[in-house]
């Protein structure tokens, strides 16, 4: 998997895109193959655009995004970026390592989300063009930033491989810490702003999920899917079941849950594949982590409007953020999600991108 041959005529191109909010540049990379077209920022180290062929051979941005980086200044939806320094949530913000006790800044439902107020997301990453495929983004954390132990070195790499986007993480830090990486872009198949995805087709290959309390942390819990509405075993549409008398659904307002990946973590091993009817697209998420989180955009809510200044409506996008478990350094079940002084934390996901005729 994500081994194909890079294209003959990879190009990469980088140009300055605006300032942040302390006057430092603002970057846009552009990585075209002839297959797909990638546009990335420094900002948040974020996926712009990126633009994929149909069953036609039309290519079409398939994920959300801004036409400005003011815009991102102020996201609060996290578009494209990669979040951390612990991505997804921790109850109540506090955790402990070796004894002593952190406490992050509360940013959701009283706990903390995807790193705190201030969390990689919202942070000017440092760009670099890597070869004729590939942007490389690297960002120094320093010990106690957001609370988080210890200074963090991270790296994240964009590589397009023919159809295939391969994201790789890397990290290491001079004190024991904690760490979860991973990325937040939002996919419509069909295209950006072009409706709603319930009728997208999903598999997951997750034979449990974590189910979660009012605040969507997990209770601790490894469900059984079976005869539940979490079970995508098979395909299934996103919005069959949506709506089921579920209270799990209901809490997360439709799917806003980490599922528990099949077969052992850290090898590459197909995690999700998703299907759109109308354009054929077809992406099928590879990764080595050991968990998955599936959100239907069940918070987008019509008040953002993305670079055709259309609105972005309920459902109007999911995303499928391949990752350590929610409230790991507080659940000693789950995987671990500690990196001691001198380890070097790896991780790697792809996006493969088909098409086929729809199935009846």
């Amino acid at each position: 998997m994500c081994a194909l041959p890079i294209g003959l005529h990879a190009s990469v191109s980088e140009k300055q895109w605006g300032k942040d909010a302390t006057g430092h540049d603002v970057k846009l990379y552009t990585l075209d193959n002839g297959d797909l077209k990638m546009t990335v920022t420094n900002f948040g180290a974020r996926v712009v655009r990126l633009d994929v062929p149909d069953i036609r051979g039309q290519r079409a941005d398939v994920v959300l995004g801004y036409d400005n980086a003011e815009q991102y200044l102020s996201d609060s939806n996290y578009f494209g970026a990669v979040v951390g320094r612990y991505g997804n949530r921790i109850k109540d913000g506090k955790f402990s390592l070796n004894g002593k006790f952190y406490q992050v800044p509360v940013n959701n439902m009283g706990n903390a989300l995807h790193g705190g107020r201030k969390g990689f997301s919202s942070l000017l990453w440092t760009g670099r063009i890597e070869g004729s495929n590939a942007v490389e983004f690297k960002l120094t954390s320093a010990d106690g930033d957001m609370g988080f132990p210890g200074t963090l070195e991270a790296t994240v790499v964009y590589r397009l491989q023919a159809n295939q986007v391969l994201i790789e993480y890397r990290a290491t830090s001079n004190q024991d810490t904690v760490v979860n990486l991973t990325s937040h872009s939002y996919f419509n198949l069909a295209g950006e702003a072009r409706g709603d995805i319930l009728d997208e087709q999903v598999t997951i290959h997750a034979r449990r999920y974590t189910p979660v309390d009012r605040a969507l942390i997990p209770t601790g819990e490894l469900a059984d899917v079976t005869g539940t509405p979490f079970d995508f075993r098979i395909f299934h549409a996103i919005g069959q079941r949506i709506a089921a008398d579920d209270e799990q659904l209901r809490r997360g307002r439709g799917y806003d849950h980490n599922f528990v990946l099949d077969e052992t973590s850290g090898s590459m091993r197909e995690a999700m594949v998703i299907r759109d009817p109308l354009s054929g697209r077809v992406l099928t998420i590879s990764t080595t982590e050991p968990g998955l989180q599936f959100y239907s955009g069940n918070f987008l809510d019509g008040s953002v409007k993305g670079y055709t200044h259309r609105p972005y409506e309920v459902h109007g996008a999911f995303t499928a953020e391949t990752q350590h478990f929610p409230n790991s350094p507080n659940e000693p079940a789950f995987p671990t999600t500690r990196l001691n002084r001198g380890q070097i934390y790896s991780s790697k996901t792809c996006w493969t991108f088909t098409a086929a005729a729809p199935e009846h």
